[in-house]
């Protein structure tokens, strides 16, 4: 266990060599988030402890989040709503654009704000008893946490629009077919692949990430030329660095992994 200054009793952080491990922990309510919980979280991620260099975000007990606890909400006007959706825009860019890679890890309810959470982090890998929802549709309220602009990029906005219209549910399997998560394992081995990924991008040159985790998302939302040039640029830095160059000599001199047909993970589909 470490500590980090000033988190609540809802957010657990643990240090597994450079990994970072943080727990969303109100297994009582599906780890449903209510503010102190999402603003702890924020402050894990945009200061997180010396040392790592990739995170696991989970949830405890059965379930990785059911959402915003609309409980702790009382009546808001529209500028207090607006102003708490952003906020929630904050934290998940703050998940997203951070400096470290960021693993989600699915298990049970993954829905509303929960799933929104989700799509901010880099992997997202699911065991067979996530699921996933939008139920705002059916709520009379939208999402705010950012999902309008992350989920249509992964699943598109068709597929976003059905789960919001009709309350349709996807269980694992469907969401990974759509695109939600790019792992899925066996019963009880989230965790497991989700370290072994963090260790894995954990290893990556510091260049190449940050132009992973910064430039790829704006390359991916600029126009082809902007993008073309954007690239160019990052190639050209990444290329430069002297820890590219050392990398590269150990490839060529026989010293660096191939790449095979071996799958990355054992056990991930």
């Amino acid at each position: 266990m470490t500590s980090v200054a000033g988190l609540p009793a809802s957010v657990r952080v643990e240090v597994d060599g450079e990994v970072l491990v943080v727990l969303v922990d109100r297994p009582h309510k599906r780890n449903a988030i209510d503010d102190e919980t999402i603003l702890g979280l924020e402050r894990v991620f945009l200061d997180p402890p010396d040392g790592v260099r990739a995170a696991v975000l989970a949830g405890t007990g059965d379930h990785f989040c059911a959402g915003l606890d609309l409980s702790s909400l009382g009546e808001t006007s529209v500028v207090e709503g607006v102003h708490h959706s952003r906020m929630w825009h904050r934290v998940t860019q703050a998940i997203q654009l951070g400096r470290l890679p960021v693993v989600s890890v699915l298990k049970g309810a993954v829905i509303g704000g929960g799933l929104e959470l989700a799509s901010a982090t880099h992997l997202r890998v699911a065991e067979p008893s996530a699921f996933y929802a939008l139920p705002e549709g059916q709520r009379g309220i939208f999402v705010g946490g950012g999902g309008s602009v992350r989920l249509p990029r992964l699943i598109g906005v068709a597929r976003m629009t059905d789960l919001m219209l009709t309350g349709r549910v996807y269980d694992a399997a469907e969401g990974h077919a759509a695109g939600l998560t790019q792992y899925l394992v066996a019963e009880g081995e989230g965790m497991t692949t989700g370290l072994e990924l963090a260790r894995r991008a954990a290893t990556v040159a510091p260049v190449t990430l940050f132009a992973v985790l910064q430039a790829l998302p704006r390359i991916a939302d600029a126009g082809p030329q902007e993008g073309y040039l954007l690239e160019s640029l990052m190639a050209a830095v990444a290329q430069g660095s002297d820890e590219a160059k050392e990398r590269m000599q150990a490839f060529l001199a026989g010293r660096a992994t191939k790449v095979t047909d071996t799958p990355a993970v054992g056990g991930a589909r």
